[in-house]
């Protein structure tokens, strides 16, 4: 059960009432209050059951993505993924992906045809869909919202958000990690020197409407607008790109983890970066939980009265029962 008090309910907020709140309450404040917020929703709980989830989804995903690339002749772009993947899921969990790729391969010249890779797409949906399903549970408890929606809703919403904000980071992928080659294929040097300025601005833009699709309509409850939540979103894609940054680092120049976790470092490797990822996600819709908070009123991440029902009760009637002498208060 989750003990993060609950955020009351509020209309009408935009930017501008989040940049003023934010001034009123200072950062510094604020960001040690959503910490608080998040470890009291049981934040790293939800964040290793969504590094799973996202593991489940991206594997056959690869698997998906390369394959057809493979199935349409286009090797280079079936390079290209595997070489921007591995650039992006640091270190060791690149042989993750190689295998991956070589399995989307082999689908692809498989006799039987087009049916493993439509298999896999729709491993890839499902996953996905309990990706987004296992975002709404720990968006809830970062609330103070103790009950998901009923089933039939909560994963027909986690589907279309798997639909629509699964796009989204799927473009922005595309736009940052294969942009490169797409700009090498445009035969006019001004359209492609253009396309490899803007790529980066207009993937990040993509990335915080992607994390502000997911704060608007994760939590059961009436959310602000995007333009309040993009504060949020905007902190967990700076953690996010922080994380992948340092951890690819450590993980590209240290020999440790590879000699700690031999044949299984590269699944290690992914597992760590989905864990942290997910851990940013959370850490960003704490932030923007924490600010509306603050915003009502209401800025105390914990609530009383969750923590007193969490407490074993004692009664006066059990005090009775114990003998003399054996510690009655």
């Amino acid at each position: 059960m989750s003990t993060a008090n609950v955020v009351p309910e509020t209309r009408e907020l935009d930017g501008d009432d989040a940049r003023k709140t934010l001034m009123r309450a200072g950062r510094w404040q604020l960001t040690k209050a959503s910490a608080a917020r998040f470890r009291w929703a049981d934040g790293f709980s939800h964040s290793r059951a969504l590094a799973f989830q996202i593991v489940l989804t991206i594997i056959p995903g690869v698997i998906v993505a390369v394959g057809l690339a493979a199935v349409t002749k286009s090797s280079s772009l079936s390079n290209a993924i595997v070489r921007a993947i591995n650039s992006l899921a640091p270190g060791p969990a690149g042989d993750v992906f190689r295998g991956a790729a070589g399995q989307g391969n082999l689908n692809a010249h498989n006799p039987s045809g087009w049916r493993p890779l439509v298999f896999g797409a729709l491993v890839m949906v499902f996953s996905a869909a309990t990706t987004f399903g296992q975002i709404e549970r720990g968006a809830n408890r970062i609330y103070g919202v103790e009950k998901d929606r009923p089933s039939t809703k909560k994963y027909g919403l986690a589907t279309l958000m798997a639909l629509s904000a699964g796009a989204l980071f799927a473009t922005t992928f595309v736009l940052v990690a294969i942009g490169q080659e797409v700009g090498r294929s445009i035969d006019s040097s001004a359209w492609s020197q253009t396309f490899a300025l803007l790529r980066w601005p207009v993937g990040a833009l993509l990335l915080i409407v992607a994390y502000g699709l997911v704060f608007r309509l994760s939590p059961r409850r009436r959310q602000p607008s995007l333009s309040w939540l993009a504060v949020g979103a905007a902190l967990s894609v700076m953690l996010t790109l922080v994380i992948s940054a340092s951890l690819s680092f450590y993980l590209n120049f240290s020999s440790n983890f590879g000699d700690t976790y031999g044949p299984l470092a590269g699944f290690m490797g992914l597992m760590l970066w989905a864990y942290l990822t997910a851990i940013a996600l959370f850490l960003g819709l704490a932030f923007a939980a924490q600010l509306e908070a603050v915003r009502a009123g209401d800025a105390e991440p914990q609530s009383t009265e969750k923590v007193e029902q969490t407490e074993p009760e004692s009664t006066q009637e059990d005090h009775d029962d114990l003998p003399v002498g054996a510690g009655r208060p």
